[in-house]
């Protein structure tokens, strides 16, 4: 049996297991063909040398913002994807962003198709952002991105003016999208409560960048969290809310998945890596805070990181995403749009972090692969389902991407032996097009050595960027998988025959 590509030597993780070492990965036309020892090669054969080194499953990071209309500083398809793969990410989903003067989201994929064909290093998708849930676009368009289009997600929001929902509108979607197999995606916020604080800090003067970390509490999270839930399990519907950073809204999922409720959580690297401590001016300049600004904020003590971990480790969070909202800091229309005349104001400044290309390796430094095992915040099978199995799943990719078995796309992340792999993060080599990173000379146990996408080497250390910026290809994804709980549960106190004088 010939091969394109042979990988040697190396100890491959699973979503659910370390597999012995020494076994050989067999790839022909893009596609992982077995597993097994001593695996022939040719002289047309690629063959890789693992030297003893960890081989992963390709990252799949699916929350990516590229090419944003609110972002005209951030990242396009090019610079992020590019940084992706840097990073050890082969899949990402990005968002095609409705309007509330949208009367139709064929126009808003369009458009964003634009800004993606042939600029892609990486695999991609999109989730819908809906601000404008029309009974027409619920009831005729969304079957028919779903159905044809393949995008069999959606993301909402219950805060910024622009942009939120009200809860009957969040029942509407939910109804729709259980429907149709897609799922549902939240940002969980109390606006009410935010624009409450917000008025309070203005009228005091309270307006630097350190104040956007007291403008949104993690009350605001914890109520809103628990309001989607209780919105969903009326609507019997999956859903996940997206970047968690508070402990009690993640006690509220917990509840929520022991009673077998389909709720899913994401969290992302700030909200384990950095406090609001970040938020605060340095010595050289008195707006540097505002490069840490995002939502929901860094939170403010240590315990707050401990109690994100926690749940990592114990299986509450299902994702681990980056959330990559990049915007400059020193660039007209960047970050500094919030410094107004000399004077901060926070709530002008854009939210968001750059992070796709450092996500993965940030987590890989907390395993056993780079700490002794009793300091690992957790395994490395628990790795890959947070980085790349768990969310190929849950968005429709199951069978393709996020594992390392016959007849998924042969994407890799190869890393370095344990004892080479050490490095200081730094913005310098990073290959995003923003102007800082907030994890600026941390300290990390690997990274990506090799990065392979569909059998083609993307990323060499020892070279850089080697894949070509049109490999990456348009993923039609499929219906969701439900990774926690179940639908058919009736809401706590309904009787089981109430629905049928309403439905």
């Amino acid at each position: 049996m010939d091969f394109d590509l042979v990988i040697r030597n190396g100890v491959i993780v699973t979503a659910s297991e370390v597999l012995p070492p020494g076994l050989d990965i067999g790839v022909r036309d893009g596609k992982i063909i077995c597993i097994g020892s001593g695996l022939p090669s040719s002289t047309s054969t690629q063959v890789i040398d693992a030297e003893g080194a960890y081989i992963t499953p390709g990252g799949v990071d699916s929350h990516v913002h590229l090419a944003q209309a609110n972002a005209p500083t951030g990242d396009g398809w090019e610079t992020g994807t590019r940084s992706a793969i840097a990073g050890g990410t082969t899949t990402i989903i990005a968002f095609a962003s409705q309007q509330k003067s949208d009367t139709s989201l064929f126009p808003v994929l369009e458009e964003y198709n634009k800004t993606s064909k042939g600029q892609s290093y990486c695999d991609y998708s999109y989730h819908f952002i809906l601000t404008n849930p029309t009974k027409e676009i619920l009831r005729d368009e969304l079957p028919v991105m779903a159905n044809e289009h393949g995008i069999t997600s959606v993301k909402l929001y219950m805060t910024y003016e622009i942009m939120k929902l009200n809860d009957r509108e969040v029942l509407d979607i939910l109804f729709a999208c259980k429907a149709l197999g897609m799922t549902t995606m939240i940002h969980a916020e109390s606006h009410d409560m935010i624009s409450l604080i917000i008025e309070g800090l203005e009228r005091n003067k309270h307006t630097e960048p350190y104040y956007h970390a007291i403008a949104r509490p993690r009350i605001a999270e914890d109520e809103a969290s628990y309001r989607a839930i209780s919105l969903a399990e009326f609507a019997d519907a999956p859903m996940l809310i997206v970047h968690m950073s508070s402990e009690v809204a993640l006690a509220h999922v917990r509840d929520a998945q022991t009673r077998l409720l389909p709720i899913h959580a994401e969290t992302c690297p700030q909200y384990l890596f950095l406090l609001s401590e970040r938020l605060k001016a340095d010595e050289h300049d008195h707006f540097a805070g505002a490069k840490h600004v995002c939502s929901p904020p860094l939170r403010h003590d240590p315990k707050d990181l401990e109690g994100l971990w926690r749940n990592v480790a114990n299986g509450t969070v299902t994702t681990f995403s980056s959330d990559h909202a990049a915007t400059k800091y020193f660039a007209e229309g960047g970050k500094r749009l919030g410094l107004i005349d000399g004077i901060p104001r926070f709530s002008k400044i854009p939210n968001g972090l750059p992070g796709v290309e450092t996500r993965v390796p940030l987590l890989f430094s907390q395993t056993p692969a780079c700490v002794p095992p009793e300091k690992a915040r957790l395994s490395l099978p628990r790795f890959v389902q947070l980085t790349s199995s768990n969310p190929a799943k849950l968005y429709g990719l199951g069978g393709r991407k996020g594992s390392i078995a016959p007849g998924y796309d042969a994407d890799f992340t190869i890393w370095h032996p344990s004892d080479k792999g050490t490095c200081t993060i730094q913005q310098k080599n990073l290959h995003h097009d923003i102007d800082y990173t907030p994890y600026e000379g941390m300290e990390i146990g690997n990274w990506p050595r090799y990065t392979v996408l569909r059998g083609k080497v993307v990323w060499d250390q020892s070279k850089g960027i080697v894949g070509d910026m049109k490999y990456g290809q348009w993923l039609k994804r499929g219906r969701g998988e439900v990774l926690v709980g179940k639908t058919g549960n009736l809401p706590r106190g309904m009787l089981e025959d109430e629905r049928k004088y309403w439905l």
